[in-house]
């Protein structure tokens, strides 16, 4: 209902009214109650009076309906038109009424016929239209700064003329690190005290200056302010403060002696002399502190008195003290922490750790030889290694699973014969700059194992000896050599036994050196081989062969052969019937002569050794034809008596005789003599010719042999030689052979009585050895 009056009002104004009817005896008393803001308008409606008591408007006027007040001062007024309660003017409740208590203003309404009159009471309600004062604008205190937390001092209260929850309702601080805020319950007012919750420091704020705002509980609310300045007094209360409890210093550790490291500042806020400061460094540092830095007392400045060293300590931490001069001095303190920054001056240290100083050539690749370690006493970069092996080696560095720890190992198949040693320079550089490095030297032996095989010199090999010699003398060496070592390269010989010949050679085992167990003879051998194997003594043992020629040289060890003339009893001795009437240069006989040896040896020269008449007979030394110098005379003797003498050329000649008896015929007899003996020489020739050449039969089909051979053994070696007969195409009596070959780049030559005109002999060889030019030289010297 009061909610409806209120809304109602509020066409009208802020009015509210209540009813009471009091009926004495037959005369009515209504009292009715209305509630109305102040500082209203003139003419605002508090309330319908008329409708309220229920008077009939129409006769309102007749019954004078009107406001009896004995105030001087008439607030209201009635509209006899409408019978409403209406303001005649402003309304200022706190002039009209004082305090917190209800501002009512009783009314009396008075109408007439019948006489009514009507008590109207009008509660003046408080409007917010006065904002909170303090009696002063500012307002001071002196606080000591050693003044305790907790401390009140009371403020200024301030003043708000509006009633209820328009008056004072609290007050606020501004916001601070020191102060808070109070109030305490006087009466019917509040007073505000300033609470000290925090020392305050004069060193830190001479001066503090706050807002105190007291607010009322209007809405919205006023407020008002107070200025409160607070000034604080000084004590000796404040240590001296560096400006870093911990200051954190980086130098060079290369830095000069004089150096200044840095300079410590500490503050007192405090006047006078308790703002003096004095700097010195604790008494509990270690002995090296203050040998090396030095601390200026009044300054603060450190300086450097010795020179640093990264490695030997890479931080120093000093504890700085600074004192004032306040009674009793106040000290405060703080911990210089001084880092040395390193500078590359130690170069990387390279350690081995483990070596294997030797090591097998057939290692696999990845084989360890050796663990090594480096290291770099300088941090950071200035510490960190790059290693390498400078050479180019079949080794390599391989990380372990730790930093600066490294294994060398095998990088490729080692072979100790092509290298035996290996010096591995290992170089450790370090990434500071400028970049130091340190060199290390490994040997490494490398170690023998059997691998390779004994290899002789050259193959085939050839060897050229002398027949007839000594039975169970050396006659040659062979030698192999084996690149390993030790064992694997102890050599030792025997021959395969793969041919009868093989069965008359005996090998030193040890040395190579080969003698024949039998003299060997020009004439029925003249070459042969054999295969000697060379082994050495690794494990297991390895071994190659060679196969030898031999060539069987010719010496002088066969005498010429009287071929013709030749007697019936085998005697060297002939005779030969010419006629008397023969010319100078008849061809009385020819002398036909053999020897079994070859080359010098084997050609034959012929000489009169005795004759009767040298003027009579000559003999040719190379043909052995004897012919007429001049012709008969009759004083010349029938029978003549000719010693040919046939000697070879060997270095020791050897010789044979044979003795020619020429008769001298008429030349009738001399012809029929002729004819009985042309017919026994006819068969003496044909037994002669059959005998020599079944001789030249035999020597050509060995020789033959030989060639093939040796073609065989040119196709497959690559020593290139040749051999052929050779036969003189005019034979005349004396067998003339030769053996041609060629080894490397000498052409040799076996050659019979007749030799060439364009051989030489090979100087310090055998007689019967000869070196042919070739035919383009000789064909020049012809």
């Amino acid at each position: 209902m009061e909610r409806k009056r209120r809304f109602r009002s509020s066409s009208y104004g802020w009015f509210a009214f209540h009813l009471i009817l009091v009926v004495f005896g037959k005369q009515a008393v209504a009292e009715l109650r209305y509630s109305i803001p102040e500082e209203v308008k003139a003419g605002t409606v508090v309330g319908n009076v008329a409708k309220d008591l229920g008077l009939d408007k129409a006769s309102l006027f007749d019954r004078q309906f009107r406001v009896v007040s004995g105030s001087k001062d008439v607030f209201f007024e009635v509209n006899s038109d409408n019978g409403a309660l209406e303001v005649s003017k402003k309304i200022d409740r706190e002039e009209l009424c004082h305090g917190n208590g209800a501002c009512l203003t009783e009314l009396k309404i008075l109408v007439e016929n019948p006489l009514e009159m009507h008590h109207i009471i009008v509660e003046i309600t408080d409007v917010n239209d006065h904002s909170p004062s303090f009696s002063e604008n500012e307002q001071t205190f002196e606080i000591a700064e050693q003044s305790s937390p907790g401390t009140r001092f009371q403020l200024h209260a301030a003043r708000d003329p509006d009633a209820g929850i328009n008056a004072i309702n609290t007050y606020t601080l501004m916001s601070n690190d020191h102060f808070d805020i109070d109030m305490s319950q006087s009466d019917e007012d509040k007073v505000p005290f300033l609470v000290l919750k925090k020392s305050l420091d004069r060193e830190h704020n001479k001066k503090h200056l706050l807002f105190v705002t007291a607010l009322d509980g209007g809405k919205p609310p006023r407020s008002g302010t107070l200025n409160v300045s607070i000034i604080v007094l000084d004590s000796n209360d404040n240590r001296p403060r560096f400006s870093q409890d911990i200051y954190q210093i980086e130098i060079q550790e290369n830095a000069s002696i004089g150096t200044t490291v840095t300079k410590v500042n500490a503050l007192d806020p405090d006047e006078g002399t308790n703002g003096e400061i004095e700097y010195s460094l604790s008494k509990t540092l270690a002995r090296k502190v203050y040998e090396i830095f030095h601390l200026d007392s009044v300054t603060g400045q450190i300086t450097l008195k010795e020179a640093l060293d990264y490695e030997k300590s890479e931080t120093y931490k000093l504890d700085v003290q600074a004192s004032d001069k306040g009674q009793p001095p106040l000290t405060g303190r703080c911990r210089l922490i001084i880092k040395i920054k390193d500078v590359n001056d130690n170069a990387p240290e390279i350690e081995v750790t483990s070596l294997s100083k030797t090591v097998f050539e057939d290692s696999k690749p990845g084989t360890v030889i050796s663990l090594i370690s480096v290291t770099d006493i300088d941090s950071g970069v200035n510490g960190k290694i790059i290693v390498h092996i400078t050479d180019y080696v079949p080794f390599e560095l391989k990380p372990s699973y730790k930093e600066n720890i490294y294994s060398v190992v095998t990088k490729d198949f080692l072979d100790r014969e092509q290298e035996p040693k290996y010096e591995l320079t290992i170089k450790a550089t370090d990434c500071g700059e400028p970049p130091l490095s340190a060199l290390k030297t490994l040997s490494i032996q490398i170690s023998d194992v059997n691998d390779n095989s004994p290899q002789f010199s050259q193959s085939p090999l050839y060897f050229y000896l002398p027949e007839n010699n000594v039975a169970g003398m050396s006659i040659f060496s062979v030698s192999a050599k084996d690149n390993d070592v030790s064992e694997n390269a102890a050599i030792t010989y025997h021959i395969l036994r793969e041919n009868n010949l093989a069965t008359f050679l005996n090998v030193n085992s040890e040395n190579g050196q080969i003698s024949a167990l039998k003299s060997f003879d020009f004439e029925t051998l003249k070459t042969f081989q054999f295969q000697v194997v060379a082994t050495d003594s690794g494990t297991p043992p390895l071994s190659s062969n060679v196969t030898v020629n031999v060539f069987i040289l010719d010496q002088n060890d066969n005498a010429p052969v009287i071929l013709y003339p030749v007697s019936s009893n085998g005697s060297a001795e002939g005779v030969e019937e010419i006629p008397r009437n023969v010319n100078a240069g008849h061809l009385v006989t020819k002398v036909r002569a053999y020897d079994a040896d070859i080359g010098y040896n084997g050609w034959l020269l012929f000489s009169l050794q005795e004759v009767t008449d040298h003027s009579l007979f000559g003999l040719d030394r190379y043909t052995g034809q004897i012919r007429t110098h001049r012709s008969f005379t009759e004083t010349d003797e029938a029978e003549h008596k000719l010693v040919i003498l046939v000697k070879d050329n060997g270095n020791v000649s050897l010789s044979a005789t044979a003795t020619v008896i020429v008769k001298l015929v008429e030349p009738k007899e001399a012809f029929a003599a002729s004819d009985v003996k042309s017919a026994a020489k006819v068969d003496e020739e044909d037994n002669v010719t059959l005998y020599l050449m079944i001789t030249l039969g035999s020597v050509s089909l060995l020789f033959l042999i030989s060639i093939i051979v040796l073609i065989a053994m040119q196709c497959s070696k690559s020593t290139d030689y040749t051999s052929k007969y050779l036969q003189e195409t005019n034979y005349d009596g004396t067998l003339c052979h030769s053996i041609q070959y060629r080894s490397g780049d000498k052409r040799y030559m076996l050659v019979g009585p007749r030799m060439s005109i364009g051989s030489t002999i090979v100087p310090g060889s055998h007689a019967n050895t000869l070196v042919l030019p070739e035919r383009r030289k000789v064909s020049e010297e012809e």
